[in-house]
This record gives structure tokens, sequence and C-alpha cells, in this order.
């Protein structure tokens, strides 16, 4: 598969958490042709690779979920009242262009600067924003409903050299690794299952019933983390797109599979790069570790810029190397064969 349109697809689809289906529908057509998939009762996107009747079973997660706006009222005017679902930048809200799951599209209402006194120079609170669809209010009621989500409306687009942006490459990029990994398996040493999770958003639901349904003895969960941009400093400043995914350390992870990672990252020539954190990860990882009777766990992130905003930016190559590093984890036998 071309691993681009694939990312620019997914990225494309609705999918709001709680309301994956479209983004589902996408991965679904794109991991059909060479492996069945099911889907459970949270909405999780669940596909079994490898070999079923091995001993060992290894879930890869990455979530289907993005972030977005859910509706929560309709004034006489016709002017949409909206709130977060996950951690929308609100920064960037004002002047952006939204769009329902049916299509309507509408620009978040701000006030021109030669209209303001300077006191408005900051970012409007959520409980203040409104959305324009520029219709009057009997219209707006008929094509939009209160509980009905918004997201926003860029559409993705290439960069110089391997570099795209697009909103929802969290996690949308994670789960094109994924799919783009099942290509690469071949293992009779796991039963590898791949879970496209719901609501990491929000809450982990998806993560935390699918983990809990299959029950693995190793998890790895692939999501996003932060690349370096001007005014960056600290670890994160270090971080470079195009060098590579980031393999987390952590205390609620194991560290024998970070080690692993990395030193099968060294063997293959795979570039990566280490991402220490003392604590929660901010991932699925957290929720997947402490699942049943606990997880061996791993977390492998792809480098992002301007998270939570509709021009996020990976480059491609660390989308590809983290299938690769997934794969060879994978096809190697792991941290744990014997």
């Amino acid at each position: 598969m071309e691993l681009k349109q694939l990312i620019f697809d997914l990225c494309t689809a609705q999918g709001v958490s709680g309301s994956e289906a479209p983004a589902l529908s996408v991965a679904k057509q794109a991991l059909m042709p060479f492996v069945d998939v099911t889907t459970d009762r949270n909405g999780n996107l669940i596909a079994a690779l490898g070999n079923p009747d091995a001993d060992k079973t290894i879930l890869l997660d990455a979530h289907l979920d993005r972030i977005g706006l859910m509706i929560t009222g309709i004034d006489d005017d016709g002017f949409v009242k909206v709130d977060k679902v996950g951690g929308v930048d609100i920064r960037v809200l004002q002047d952006t262009v939204l769009v329902s799951e049916n299509g309507c599209k509408g620009t978040v209402c701000c006030l021109p600067p030669h209209l303001t006194n300077g006191s408005e120079d900051k970012a409007t609170p959520i409980d203040k924003t409104w959305v324009d669809f520029g219709m009057p209010a009997e219209q707006v009621k008929q094509q939009l409903h209160v509980g009905d989500v918004l997201t926003f409306a860029a559409p993705p687009c290439c960069l110089l050299g391997d570099k795209i942006t697009a909103p929802a490459l969290d996690d949308r990029c994670g789960v094109a690794a994924l799919i783009r990994c099942a290509e690469l398996i071949d293992t009779q040493a796991y039963k590898v299952v791949l879970l496209l999770s719901t609501q990491e958003e929000t809450f982990g639901t998806g993560a935390k019933t699918g983990a809990f349904a299959v029950c693995p003895d190793e998890a790895i969960a692939v999501d996003v983390s932060f690349a370096s941009q001007p005014d960056v400093s600290g670890q994160y400043g270090k971080i470079e797109l195009g060098k590579g995914p980031m393999i987390c350390v952590s205390s609620v992870l194991s560290r024998a599979m970070s080690d692993k990672l990395l030193a099968l990252a060294e063997e293959q020539n795979i570039p990566c790069q280490t991402e220490p954190i003392g604590g929660l990860t901010g991932t699925n990882g957290d929720h997947i570790a402490v699942t049943k009777c606990g997880v061996k766990t791993a977390v492998v992130s792809i480098p992002q810029r301007y998270m939570h905003t509709p021009a996020e930016v990976i480059a491609l190559s660390d989308v590809e190397n983290t299938a690769r590093l997934l794969a060879a984890y994978i096809n190697s036998g792991g941290a744990f064969h014997d």
C-alpha cells in the first residue's frame, strides 16, 4: 500500500472520540485484503495475525479517535455553541473552519481586531466559543442537532521533503504504522492482535476493554509525542522529525521490552530516539499495563509537531520506521523468547 495516501485517507475521515465509525471504515478497507477484522461492543477494530496457536500473544495498539467539538446548543440567530471532545487547543480555534459528520461547514466566530480594545487578545474560552454556519436558525436546526460532533476541515497536504501536515495525525499515523506493520509480519512465535482502539482522547475506554478481552502477554502502544520546534527546550528540544520513532523508557513500562526495541533498532539500522518519562506516559500503554493481572507493555511514539491543532506535522519516514521496528520485534520473538 502507499503509506502517504493511507495516512491522508485516515486523516480525512471523521471519527471524533465516541463516533469513530468513519475512521474504522477506512482502516478496515486497508486491512481486509490480508487479514480478517472484527469489531467489539466499544467500536474497537480487532485483527489477528501471526500464529493463532502460538503460546504467546502480543497486542499492538493505536487509537482511531480524534479530537473534536460537540454541539451543545443553537441560539435564535443560528449560531452554534460547542464544547471540547478531547484536548482541543483553544488557542487555534478562532476562525477555524469546522465540518459536521453530514458535511456542513462553519467557521468559529472571532472578533476582528478593528472591533476590539485589546482586552480580547487572548484565547477565547470554550464556554464563549460559537460557530457560524451561515444559515438562519431554522435551517441550522434542520441540518445540525445538539450532540452532533464537529472536526477540523483542514485537508492533509505535503510539506517539503517527506513531511506532511494534517489534522488527526494524532493518532491516525499510528494506525497507519500498525497497518503497514501487518504487511511486514512473518512469524510463528506470536499470535499478533492489532487493536485500533476508541476513545483514547477522552477516557481510554477502547484500550481498557479491548486489552482485557485479548488478554495479551505483551503489548506495544503506538502514539505520537513531541518533536522539537522553536522555543522548545529540554528533552523534547532534542527530538527531531525524520530521525526515527521514539522508544519510551518509563517506570510504568517493561524495561526489557524497551531495551529490546532499542537493541533491535541499532542491530537493524532503524533510526530511533529515546523518550524517558518518570511516570505515566499519557498513552494507552498506561491502561494496558494494568489490564487484568498486568501486561508487559512498551510505548513507541512517532515524533510530531503542533499536537491537537488542525496542522499537525510528521515525517513519513518515521511512520515507516515505526512499522519496521515493530515487525522486527515480533519477527525476532520479542524480549522474552527462549
